[in-house]
Order: structure tokens, then sequence, then C-alpha cells
């Protein structure tokens, strides 16, 4: 039976929609709903309120800095030294990976999860499988397994864990894999009314990348990240077949620079790339994303003469366990991002819109970076490290993943 907590919750915020079937359900049903509501942050319907309000003024008052990057020449003659800084701190188990793989394979045409999509040609070849091939260069370099903590989603978490069992972990130890599943936040429609996905249960969806180490807590692996020694744990994203994950130079520069943050960039390929870009905001370090570059941050240029703003993020980041625990309780900016979001309408018909009709509330992982002192940016050959799977044609698609990943000297 809900509780009186809940139901003042709901009448407080206007969502008497959502029970418009609570009659209707069976009693599994209603103690599924049930849980879902007492566990429901109301609260992000608040951001809703806010939107155009004290968040806009504080986005004006910003002031942005080009951030400095260590490039790729300064990189190659210091390489031997951050190699063994790197190698030293894996074999002491220092270093965490982790996985953002909370995602469908929808952009793709494939209903699974995007990790399990076989990039193959002639061969059987899973985005997984080359993830897990690269984290194993690093195994065979420093002699030690890097824990892996996988994020998944409700909707994948099932057929991810099935998927890397059945495959024997693609070689990997599995007593160094740890999943998780990420936090989920509501869906709601133009009007603010949460959206149900059935009759018992809301539509949920993960809550943004930002959302991983919270995530991580609430599962409980920080006391397992605390007794293996993790002190840093190393981010990366599902859909870059050619990330490179815990390299040892990327760990070793980063725990020299002093700095309890780095983060991997390429060089922008053109001006107008749809990448955001690390700066200085406010004197933190930051991430401003291309539509908000003003003419005189793409005008502007370094000593080098080269454009300043000029290092766009691969979403692969190295960050201190420690800081990770002190920034914890911060609340993260709230992003509405507008979606199509499938639901029932009022006669419990499931709606799946051709357009977007609403919106999702995510945390992002670059506001994570902004509220740590200071970050490393480190950057790496573009056509050696860049291969993102976002599209099934065109520009970061299928097909030009495969072509870096063969001039990478990978068999598909």
């Amino acid at each position: 039976m809900l509780s009186d907590q809940v139901r003042e919750k709901v009448n407080k915020y206007g969502q008497q929609q959502i029970m418009r079937f609570y009659d209707e359900l069976s009693d599994n049903e209603k103690a599924v709903f049930e849980e879902e509501l007492e566990n429901l942050d109301f609260s992000l319907l608040d951001v809703l309120d806010q939107r155009n309000g004290a968040g806009q003024e504080d986005d004006n008052a910003s002031v942005y800095e080009p951030l400095e990057a260590l490039k790729t020449d300064e990189i190659m003659e210091r390489y031997a030294e951050f190699e063994s800084e790197g190698i030293d701190a894996i074999k002491k188990c220092k270093v965490g990976a982790v996985l953002l793989a909370g995602g469908q394979g929808t952009r793709l045409g494939f209903d699974k999860p995007k990790g399990m999509f076989n990039i193959g040609e002639t061969k059987e070849l899973y985005i997984f499988e080359c993830l897990i091939n690269n984290l194993m260069d690093v195994v065979n370099r420093s002699g030690a397994y890097i824990p892996l903590f996988i994020m998944t989603s409700d909707k994948n978490d099932k057929d991810t864990r099935e998927f890397f069992a059945e495959h024997d972990y693609f070689g990997y130890d599995r007593d160094f894999v740890y999943f998780f599943i990420q936090d989920m936040a509501p869906s709601v429609d133009y009007n603010g009314k949460l959206l149900l996905e059935e009759k018992y249960k809301l539509s949920l969806s993960p809550n943004g990348n930002g959302g991983w180490f919270s995530s991580m807590v609430r599962a409980g692996l920080l006391d397992k990240i605390t007794s293996m020694g993790v002190e840093w744990l190393n981010v990366f994203a599902v859909d870059n077949v050619l990330q490179k994950m815990a390299d040892p130079v990327f760990v070793g520069a980063t725990i020299r620079s002093g700095k309890p943050s780095g983060s991997k960039v390429v060089r922008k390929a053109f001006p107008e790339e749809r990448v955001g870009v690390m700066c200085r905001e406010n004197g933190k370090p930051s991430i401003v994303e291309y539509y908000e570059l003003t003419e005189e941050m793409k005008n502007r240029k370094d000593d080098c003469g080269e454009p300043a703003y000029n290092y766009g993020v691969i979403l692969n980041y190295l960050l201190k366990v420690e800081s990770l625990v002190d920034i914890l309780n911060e609340q993260l900016p709230v992003h509405i991002v507008e979606k199509k979001i499938p639901y029932l309408d009022e006669n419990g018909n499931k709606i799946a819109p051709a357009e977007p009709n609403g919106y999702k509330f995510e945390e992002l992982i670059l506001d994570m970076i902004h509220l740590l002192d200071d970050c490393l940016v480190f950057e790496v050959f573009r056509n050696r490290e860049f291969a993102p799977v976002k599209n099934k044609e065109g520009v970061d698609s299928i097909e030009t993943a495969r072509t870096l990943l063969k001039e990478n000297g990978v068999e598909l």
C-alpha cells in the first residue's frame, strides 16, 4: 500500500495522473509500482520550474579561458617516465576502470546493449570484445589485471551479464569484473507530468553519464574499491572501439602532474566539429560545448598560433577516488533533455512518438570535472584512439569505425 508520504508528494507535485490505473493492478504489480514511487526523487520536477531562472544567470556570469594541453610531442619525450609511473600504479592495484555501458544500440538499428553489437565483417567482433582486447593490452604490458567496473541499466543489465558469461568474459579474469546498475530518473511530458511505461511502471531512463560514481556507491562498491587499494578510476564510454583505458602513460602523466583528474583529448578535426572542448570556467576545469563557443573563443590563438580552444574530449577521464568522495554530496546540475519517449496514453494504449514529446533528466560527467580543482589535458593521436560508433551511417558510424580499426591492425 502506498505510504502517506508518497501520496502527499504525488498530490503536492500534481501528479495524480500516474494513479489512474492503480485500482486495476494485481498485488504484485502494485508492489512494483509502490517501490518505484518510494524511490522516486520528486525534487527533480522542481528543476523544470528553475530552468529559465538562476541557472541561466550563472551561465552568463561564466568567464572562460583556454586550458593548456600536454601535447603529443611533449608526451613522447617523457613517454618512458610516464609509462613506468603508470605501470607501477597498475601493479599495485591503484587503478580501476569504469565502463559506461548503460545504453542500447537503437541508433545502430540494434535493440540490444550497444556493446553487444558485432562490428566484424568476416568474423564476429563485438564492441565489448574490442574494449576488453584494448584493456588486455595493458594487462599484458603490466602483468596485472585492472579491476573493471561495468555500469549497466535496468533495461540491459541481464543481457550484458549473460553476454559476458556466454563469451567467457572475452578472456578477461572474471574475478576482476564487477557489474552495477545505473540509477534511473523519470521522464515527463512538456507539461511536467510524469509518464508511464506500463500501468504499474513509470517511464524511467538512466540518469546520465554524471551519475556513475553515485551509482557505484549505492551499489556498495566504494568499500570494494577502498579495500582493493584503488586510488584512481578511469571512466570511459562504450561506443569508442579504439578507446585505450588504464593507459599506463596517461595514468603516469596524471599522477606526475599532481592534479586530481585527467582527460584524454584529440585535436578538433575542423573548427565546427560537434565535440565539447576543454577549458577553464571561472578558474575551474570545464568543458564548453561546441554550440556554446563564442566568435572570440573560435578565433582565439595560443602562443604557437594554433586555436586556443582546440582539444575535444572523448569521454576518457582519470579521476582520483579521494576527490570523488569529497564531491559525492555535491549537487550536480540536472540537465533537461528533449527526447522521444514511449508512453501509455490515458486509455492505457502504448504510444511510440515519431517526434520529441517530453523531457528526461540527466547529470553529466563534465559537471563532475568542473567540481575538481584542476585537470590534466592529455592529447592523444586521433586516428589511434578515437573511433566512435554513434550512427548507423555517415559521421562517427559503423563504417568509419571499421576503417579506423583496420588502420590500427585489427582484423575484422
